[in-house]
């Protein structure tokens, strides 16, 4: 895919992301791995370099499916985390990270999306983006139960 198709579909699609920080796209981008490249391609012509992570209407659909925490989705929606990672990880690396884990937050893992419960709250956690992409080997981005639901809901999910 061209740097101009991308950046085509990109203004197609990126309106269903208005209400967020994160780019989710519409069941017409379901090709979110080229996608990915190609904007990660068009914005390194322009000097920025930078990791994305897209996820077409039905593979957020299958991520909220497969939330292992359901009772915290209902009760506490603000403390469980979606981390979609860039590259889905081994096992043995997740195993790893939930044995680093030093607080009461909890780890569960579904292909490229992390699921993470944080009871005592995100802000004082030490269990954090940089902790996670270290010990994963990958990149990632996390949003809230909140913000994962509504972003579905943009997408026509």
């Amino acid at each position: 895919m061209s740097a101009a198709a991308a950046a085509s579909q990109w203004r197609t699609c990126a309106s269903l992301a208005r209400a967020s920080a994160s780019p989710t796209f519409a069941r017409c981008c379901k090709k979110a791995l080229a996608l990915e490249s190609a904007l990660e391609a068009a914005l390194k012509s322009h000097g920025i370099e930078t990791d994305i992570m897209v996820r077409s209407a039905d593979e957020l659909d299958a991520a909220i499916a497969a939330n292992p925490f359901p009772k915290e989705a209902n009760s506490d929606p603000g403390h469980l985390v979606v981390m979609f990672l860039k590259d889905a990880p081994g096992a043995k690396a997740v195993v790893a990270l939930q044995a680093a884990v030093k607080g009461r937050e909890v780890i569960r893992h579904r292909g490229r999306e992390l699921y993470i419960v944080y009871p005592d709250g995100i802000g004082r956690s030490k269990l954090t983006n940089t902790f996670i992409e270290s010990r994963l080997d990958t990149r990632g981005t996390g949003r809230n139960w909140n913000t994962v639901t509504k972003l579905a809901a943009l997408a026509g999910g």
